[in-house]
């Protein structure tokens, strides 16, 4: 197989191109927004020609849409790699929620809600996140499942689960009109506390 003057293969080469133009989109979808993220300054981002983007991403909604796939599939890396330790834990309940937080913290969860917003009025990119959506929720519950395997067969697990995601992420939309962090904490307790009411009672042992 034919390799460049850096070692790489062809097909190594145009794997590494993919990542760097699908980090640049989320970089531009959290800088610009959904509306200021155009192909053109994201290939500049990226360092790329359009027409290798053009090549890998024919379309902006392909384009962003497999931007959050991408990221989705590395944050279930972060998850399950921090498995061993929760299963190790005291409070595995308590650890895997403060988990789910920090997980949404930063660039996945912003250039996320700046799609959803955008999908609404764009038919095309609401059915592009339509297939991605329970995608990025998926890892989640599964891992969920590898971390209380005992309990995931329970018909209200799985209902618990994304309650959970719903008040994470509902906490942080919240947030971005005080930009508090005191206040943001603040209300994230509160908000595991009452969860942890939730899974105590799914999960305690039934006479």
């Amino acid at each position: 197989m034919p390799r460049g003057s850096t070692g790489r293969t062809q097909e190594e080469r145009s794997a590494a191109m993919r990542v760097r133009l699908l980090d640049a989109t989320v970089d531009c979808l959290v800088e610009y927004g959904y509306a200021g993220t155009t192909t053109t300054r994201v290939a500049e981002r990226a360092g790329v020609t359009r027409g290798a983007q053009v090549h890998h991403f024919p379309t902006k909604a392909d384009l962003v849409t497999s931007a959050i796939r991408h990221l989705a599939a590395k944050r279930t890396e972060v998850a399950m790699a921090e498995l061993d330790r929760l299963r190790a834990s005291t409070d595995p309940v308590g650890d895997a929620l403060q988990l789910m937080w920090e997980m949404h913290q930063g660039p996945v969860f912003s250039a996320t809600v700046e799609l959803w917003v955008a999908a609404r009025p764009d038919p095309e990119l609401r059915r592009q996140m339509a297939a991605v959506e329970p995608i990025a929720t998926s890892s989640l519950v599964e891992f969920g499942r590898a971390l209380l395997p005992e309990h995931a067969g329970h018909h209200e697990f799985l209902h618990a689960v994304y309650t959970a995601m719903d008040v994470v992420r509902g906490i942080l939309i919240a947030s971005w009109a005080t930009r508090d962090q005191e206040e943001l904490e603040a209300r994230w307790e509160r908000g595991r506390r009452h969860l942890r009411i939730l899974f105590d009672a799914l999960l305690a042992p039934t006479a």
